[in-house]
């Protein structure tokens, strides 16, 4: 057979409508068509499953589906996975290894999907992986590597908010021995994070984590503290900060409802939902401190800008938010500087977005 006479293209698209309109069977019944036309399991679960899995995040965040239409679909693609590497029998106890692996989220880190593919892919590859799956704390994933000596640990975050815990992780393993591959959106699509939090390499996917193992790790043998890697820590600002979190978001909410008359009139639903856009933006600033970073905050707040475009939400109290909140962070230099990039960057966006007729 010189190739498969379905396409990825093809099979994405049925895999999709079986996804969004929440039938396990069709979903099913796509990747076992694509099996029988000829493709592998790593094709199916990389080209196929995981494009799927990226446009469900994508339609998400355009509000043109619902959340439960994007957990319902997360689920059948998780159970899509199962049927895929069962069909393979399972290796004897005594079947040939590459090697052992521990595969795990960063803790806090609840988004596994990404690490699951990740564990399944080195399986078909013959490695004999430790699957942890989502937000293990790192005290365990480090009681695992004394039990095991894993050949290395597959590191997956999503999220940038759990790049301090991620350091956290990475320096512990190591401490033990074990060398770390960073992989996921939050170490950066050109991997700047799990770079500057000191991992042992990075890898933009499956594959590449594959190609990593394949090319060989060393043990590490030097104990790092985290400052060693990012020396700014020093000023105590990111600790600081953290350490404020409760008291400025009641203070940003305070002046808020002060300002901007309309919050006068929100529901306790309403208010709470506030509170914890609040909680995103600190945590974003906070992290951006801690890598002294400022794309992690502009880029999240662009993000967010989207988002609440798509679902009619005035960007002008987002702006208003910021404000406040650099003034509540006078004291602190860098939070400051990153307050007034991100301002910026959302007015940036906001008059691109600002055509006639457009409101924002």
């Amino acid at each position: 057979m010189s190739g498969p006479p379905l396409s990825a293209a093809e099979l994405r698209e049925r895999l999709w409508h079986a996804v969004i309109e929440g039938s396990e069977y069709d979903a099913v019944d796509a990747v076992n068509a694509g099996l029988d036309a000829g493709w592998d399991e790593e094709a199916l679960l990389l080209d196929v499953v995981a494009a799927v899995q990226e446009k469900i995040g994508a339609e998400w965040a355009a509000d043109r589906i619902t959340v439960a239409q994007e957990h319902a679909a997360t689920a059948i693609n998780e159970r899509v996975i199962a049927v895929l590497v069962h069909r393979r029998p399972q290796d004897g106890p005594d079947a040939p290894s590459r090697g052992r692996v521990t595969v795990s989220c960063v803790d806090g880190e609840w988004h596994a999907f990404p690490a699951r593919l990740v564990a399944e892919v080195l399986r078909l590859r013959g490695w004999q992986v430790d699957y942890l799956g989502a937000q293990t704390p790192t005290p365990h994933l480090v009681a695992h590597q004394h039990r095991t000596n894993s050949d290395a640990v597959l590191l997956s975050g999503s999220i940038s908010t759990h790049l301090p815990a991620a350091h956290a992780a990475i320096t512990a393993c190591q401490a033990v021995g074990v060398p770390v591959v960073a992989g996921g959106r939050a170490f950066g699509t050109d991997g700047r994070y799990a770079r500057a939090l000191g991992a042992d390499a990075w890898a933009p996917d499956a594959r590449g984590a594959a190609a990593a193992l394949e090319a060989g790790l060393s043990r590490p043998k030097a104990v790092r503290d985290p400052v060693d890697d990012l020396p700014h820590l020093a000023d105590q600002e990111y600790t600081m900060v953290v350490r404020s979190r409760s008291r400025l978001v009641k203070q940003v909410l305070a002046e808020l409802e002060s300002r901007f008359p309309a919050m006068r009139d929100y529901s306790d639903a309403q208010r709470e939902r506030t509170a914890e856009d609040l909680v995103h933006i600190i945590d974003f600033l906070t992290t951006a401190l801690y890598l002294d970073d400022a794309e992690v905050f502009t880029g999240f707040l662009r993000w967010t800008s989207e988002v609440l475009t798509a679902r009619g939400v005035p960007v002008r109290s987002l702006a208003l938010g910021l404000d406040i909140l650099g003034e509540q962070l006078h004291d602190f230099p860098r939070a400051l500087r990153l307050v007034h990039e991100g301002a910026a960057a959302l007015q940036d966006g906001v008059d691109a977005a600002a055509a006639p007729g457009t409101a924002v």
